[in-house]
């Protein structure tokens, strides 16, 4: 008998509640995203037992197993090759501040288990994901009233001040609420389409404009150029594969042009921003046209391009080990020819830091299960006829999936707290719905 029968939970409401506070969690930061990661994996084997660990392995959880081992294998080899290293560069290092890479790679365990777990969860029904769309929806409207706070008065709720071209709102001295806004508002606009239908119909086309112009103006003002960008895209792509909605692209384009006009022309802020934006894009594009890598005249993205491929040449087949890119900062070639180029955290995009950390060998497991989910749930959706055509729960977190794993975006790091707890809560629910329709249809 399960622990969850003798305690006499629900399980559904349980489970529907902590998953609902993922948002949260990402705005209280890493210390709760990690306790509410433990809570979902912990609680789940306690409740459950062996019936988690009978779940059918296919060849996406076998390729996400391989991609884990080769991160034990190339931590065990570079916790001992990077010392040396450390030391050769930086003799006064201290290491009580080093995180031996051994222990990250142990850690990232928990991605994988979270994936498992939600899979688990969602294809046996046990999650009401309509909690998790609301509280997605009402953090995301928060932040965006939170930056708007900041903008008017300087400081947001809590205090924090405004700084530079870019606004924080609730995250403090980190400058990611764009992105924050960008991967949890998009469940925003199906949450009444899809569990109000009847009690608000009539006013969705007054609700889901005005709750887009909320939602976008607190990206722009944020000052993260990319989230605006992912998010166009991703609702871009949704009008455009979606047939009833189809009719919308137009009428949203037409929408989006008028806000950016508006907001870029009235706010010095959102315009410097921006132009700055374009005028670095406009370099890099006219420096790869022309052909003419002049590293000293390159913008800062494309050298720390230089200095990704100089980095996975020291360990091309299986890496330099999770979160170590920046630790063979000072060997490499490019660095040295450019003093005043300062050593960078990772190469500000996944595959890049992937190719860099776990190789060759890591970077091709990690493309085929990203092919993976691709094929099995936008191909079977929109490609083929199965039942995933009705199926429209599944829109926003295959999107949203699409979009986080683009491949010329411009990312934090793979393996951070934030980044990675997110793309395998958007994996898991994902795949699970699938396995849930997949478990119907063979039922029936």
């Amino acid at each position: 008998m399960h622990l969850i029968s003798k305690l006499n939970i629900d399980h559904k409401k349980f489970f529907s509640l902590i998953i609902a506070l993922v948002p949260i969690s990402f705005i209280a930061g890493n210390m709760i995203i990690n306790i509410n990661i433990i809570l979902i994996i912990l609680t789940s084997i306690l409740f459950f037992g062996k019936e988690l660990f009978k779940i059918e392995f296919f060849l996406l959880d076998k390729l996400l197993l391989a991609f884990f081992i080769l991160i034990l294998i190339t931590g065990i080899i570079n916790n001992f090759q990077l010392l040396p290293v450390i030391q050769t560069w930086e003799p006064d290092f201290d290491f009580n501040q080093y995180f031996p890479t051994i222990i990250k790679s142990i850690l990232f365990i928990k991605y994988i288990l979270l994936y498992f777990v939600l899979r688990f969860l969602v294809e046996k029904d046990l999650i009401d994901l309509k909690n998790f769309f609301i509280v997605s929806a009402a953090a995301s409207l928060f932040v965006c009233i939170d930056i708007f706070f900041q903008f008017l008065n300087g400081k947001d709720i809590f205090g924090y001040p405004a700084t530079g071209r870019k606004l924080s709102g609730p995250f403090g001295d980190e400058l990611i609420a764009g992105g924050f806004i960008q991967r949890f508002s998009l469940f925003t606009f199906f949450l009444i389409p899809l569990f109000f239908k009847n009690f608000l119909n009539k006013y969705i086309k007054i609700i889901i404009p005005i709750l887009f112009l909320i939602i976008f103006t607190g990206i722009i003002l944020s000052g993260n150029r990319m989230p605006i960008i992912l998010f166009i895209f991703c609702i871009s792509l949704i009008l455009l594969f979606q047939k009833q909605t189809r009719k919308f692209l137009i009428p949203f384009i037409i929408i989006f042009s008028l806000a950016f006009f508006l907001i870029f022309s009235s706010n010095k802020l959102v315009r410097d921003n921006f132009l700055n934006f374009y005028g670095q894009t406009s370099q890099m594009v006219g420096i790869i046209i022309n052909k003419d890598f002049n590293e000293a005249s390159s913008p800062l993205y494309l050298k720390e391009f230089y200095t990704f491929y100089d980095t996975w040449l020291m360990n091309k087949y299986i890496g330099g080990g999770i979160k170590n890119f920046r630790y063979f900062c000072h060997e490499r070639e490019n660095l040295k020819k450019d003093q005043e180029f300062k050593c960078n955290m990772h190469p500000h995009n996944y595959y890049l830091e992937i190719l860099t950390e776990t190789g060759l060998v890591g970077f091709i497991i990690i493309s085929l299960a990203f092919i993976n989910i691709i094929i099995i749930t936008f191909y079977r959706k929109y490609f083929t006829n199965s039942l995933l055509k009705d199926n429209n729960l599944i829109i926003p977190f295959m999107f949203l999936f699409f979009v986080e794993i683009f491949p010329i975006k411009s990312t934090g790091s793979f393996f951070t707290t934030g980044n990675s707890t997110y793309l395998f809560l958007i994996m898991g629910i994902l795949i699970g719905l699938v396995r849930r329709e997949i478990s119907f249809k063979n039922n029936v």
